[in-house]
């Protein structure tokens, strides 16, 4: 190819450079004990997709406070005890060359369940869950409505995860308004039914994203990336709208978010969700068009191809792969050569050999983790 693939550019925010245009999305392991500190599966989970050639690596959704965790085996930020275990990670992800992130995020009243493969509530170390409003997810404990105290202090809580991932080495920040979690609950009129500031219209519904936005900016350096998930779209009738989405992304914009990882779904049980190759491209493609801030899309983008069309249409900026990464850490290698681009894409020298058609090269000139 005359030209460099879009997908295995580089993408410049603030201070932070991806070598390419590839990102690992958030996927919770349920690995942890119940301290939410980060273990030896984590370590190699996240750096494996670094060592394949991810520009981007975001960790699992990391709870702010204890009873933000979906389960009792999730990742947690909200003590000093936690940080040693993030300093591990984002180290061995950037040793590699690529970019470390995290998830920081609140499950609301989606919290204290076991992990998927065990179902239902959590049976041991649940806790109270919390939400909105007093209104459960289907199946799911009726939460307690949160006071206004409780809002402050979950604005509070993202602040201060927020100081402790950018002391440990992250150097993206992504809240997680998504899923049907915390944040989406507020902004969902069939979640939040509060007459209160934090509810009732597009202004109420939205100021808890916007306050934590606006004041974890305020909290980390000018040359971290701050970025936030959000569902454009509910699937359901007088849910969250992706015409909502595009508005709460040009405030966050004017507060200094950098980049919206656009997913969809998950605050309805029942909602009827077109599941297809790139089915969320489209809420992506509207946030960018609408918005011009960088977007993230996400959601069955299993092809080179299908992930370089994406970008050179002008549909969105990076691409997040999640199964795709579960099935494949070697993605992006395949991606490059698919797309004539294996030049575009550094192969760590320990491994090429594997790839028949590199050849051998100074190790200085690759990015390599320290000895220990």
């Amino acid at each position: 190819m005359s030209e460099t693939p879009l997908l295995f550019q580089p993408l410049q925010e603030r201070g932070v450079t991806f070598r390419n245009r590839i990102g690992v999305a958030p996927m919770c392991q349920y690995s942890c004990a119940p301290d939410g500190r980060a273990t030896d599966w984590h370590l190699q989970h996240l750096a494996s997709r670094a060592i394949g050639g991810a520009g981007l690596v975001l960790t699992e959704a990391a709870a702010v406070v204890p009873e933000g965790r979906i389960t009792p085996a999730d990742l947690g930020i909200w003590e000093e005890a936690q940080l040693a275990g993030h300093a591990r990670l984002a180290a061995a992800i950037a040793a590699v060359g690529s970019v470390p992130g995290i998830q920081l995020a609140h499950a609301g009243r989606k919290a204290s369940r076991n992990p998927p493969w065990q179902h239902g509530p959590a049976t041991e170390h649940g806790w109270e869950v919390v939400g909105p409003s007093a209104e459960p997810f289907k199946g799911f404990a009726v939460p307690h409505a949160m006071s206004e105290r409780e809002v402050a202090g979950t604005v509070d809580a993202f602040v201060t995860a927020a100081k402790r991932a950018v002391e440990v080495g992250y150097r993206v920040i992504e809240l997680h308004a998504a899923h049907g979690y915390l944040f989406h609950q507020f902004l969902s009129p069939l979640s939040n039914l509060r007459n209160d500031r934090w509810g009732g219209d597009f202004e109420g519904r939205t100021r808890l994203a916007r306050e934590t936005a606006e004041a974890v900016r305020a909290a980390i350096p000018a040359e971290v990336a701050l970025w936030v998930r959000v569902s454009h779209t509910d699937w359901t009738p007088g849910g969250w709208t992706t015409e909502e989405t595009v508005e709460l992304a040009r405030r966050l914009k004017a507060v200094g978010v950098d980049a919206m990882d656009v997913s969809s779904g998950g605050n309805v049980a029942d909602a009827q969700i077109p599941v297809g190759p790139g089915y969320q491209v489209p809420g992506a493609e509207a946030v960018k068009r609408g918005t011009g801030i960088h977007t993230a899309a996400v959601g069955m983008i299993t092809e080179a191809k299908q992930a370089e069309a994406i970008l050179a249409e002008g549909r969105a900026d990076i691409i997040l792969l999640a199964r795709s990464l579960l099935k494949d850490p070697y993605w992006p290698v395949r991606a490059a050569e698919a797309l004539g681009a294996t030049d575009a894409l550094a192969i760590p020298p320990q491994y090429e050999r594997g790839w028949g058609k590199y050849p051998m090269r100074d190790a200085t000139a690759v990015p390599q983790p320290p000895l220990v």
